[in-house]
């Protein structure tokens, strides 16, 4: 399995990651036993950095991953998330930065994790009611205590990323990056590579729109988030076929599966980038980690690029509350 470092403080992982969100909630289908086979699997297959929050299944996806590393611990990358708060009902009601509850979230996830020690801490949503330098001085307070390796943020801005910086080295960022959302070229991406902070894209699979699996509305499960995403909803979901067939089109003359296309994209992109595809079967897990032995050249890129340009997605990548909270 190929490696590579995020930021420049010492944090190295896998190429590809492991995104554990769908094993607890969201998307149809779970199964835990399943579930655990795959995070075993990816751990066999050099498949190592493993990404939960405590915000998914609110708690159960941290439990669940925790199950799965006990005895391995030594083995995995162990990243997760605080910061987006949930009520006993699994209502969303919002962001949480203060330095108090950053310490107190992170104690609950240690414990349902099962571990001493989470290697990359990331502030899930920015809280734009309490500086940022003071939710990173609490972070920053974990690791002098040793609950935490490193820190990072996720769909934080550029502004609010060299804030924080300042104020403790933030190691990645995690924001949505794929073929159908570039958004993190404009302005987030160079601030990271200013600054030296590596880069973790979430959802690099358009959260399986990508693969070819979703024609129709009919594809989703009842019980499925993305039957209300705004891309896999209406009129944008047969606007967005298109992308997807000049991604199979150029899938077929590259000899890849169109998942694959997008994750070798996103590693040919630089070598600061790492994505981590969610999956809770084993099959899906082996043909993403065939992405790896794709390799684009320079010129595979530059026609991806041309063939599937910034702005190309029908409708936006979370609805209107959700887009309210991305970006702070």
């Amino acid at each position: 399995m190929e490696t590579r470092k995020l930021g420049t403080q010492g944090l190295v992982v896998s190429a590809l990651g492991l995104g554990c969100m769908g094993m607890s909630e969201f998307y149809a289908g779970r199964d835990e036993a399943e579930s655990i086979a795959t995070i075993h699997r990816s751990i066999d297959l050099g498949c190592t950095f493993l990404d939960t929050a405590d915000v998914y299944g609110v708690g159960e996806n941290e439990e669940l991953v925790g199950r799965a590393i006990r005895g391995r611990r030594h083995e995995v990358v162990l990243a997760t998330k605080f910061g987006n708060l949930r009520g006993p009902d699994r209502s969303w009601v919002g962001v949480d930065g203060r330095p108090e509850y950053v310490k107190r979230a992170c104690d609950a996830s240690l414990k349902r994790l099962g571990v001493d020690c989470v290697d990359l801490y990331q502030q899930h949503r920015v809280d734009r009611t309490v500086p940022v330098e003071d939710t990173v001085g609490a972070m920053a307070d974990l690791v002098a205590a040793g609950k935490v390796r490193y820190l990072g943020l996720s769909e934080a801005s550029a502004e609010s990323i060299r804030r924080a910086h300042r104020a403790h080295p933030i190691t990645s960022v995690q924001t949505e990056y794929s073929l159908w959302s570039r958004d993190p070229e404009a302005g987030i991406l160079p601030t990271c590579r200013e600054l030296g902070i590596g880069f973790v894209a979430y959802s690099p699979l358009g959260r399986g729109f990508l693969t070819g699996r979703f024609r129709a509305a009919t594809d989703i499960a009842a019980d499925d988030y993305r039957r209300v995403h705004p891309r896999f909803h209406g009129d944008n979901l047969e606007k967005n076929q298109e992308l997807l067939r000049r991604i199979e089109t150029l899938a077929a003359e590259l000899r890849c599966t169109p998942g694959q296309l997008a994750l070798a994209w996103l590693l040919a992109k630089g070598p600061d980038i790492v994505p981590i595809p969610g999956t809770k079967r084993r099959t899906y897990l082996e043909e993403n980690l065939g992405a790896l032995r794709v390799g684009l050249s320079a010129a595979d890129v530059a026609r991806v690029d041309a063939a599937l340009p910034a702005g190309l997605a029908a409708g936006p990548r979370y609805n209107d509350q959700a887009m309210k909270a991305v970006n702070g």
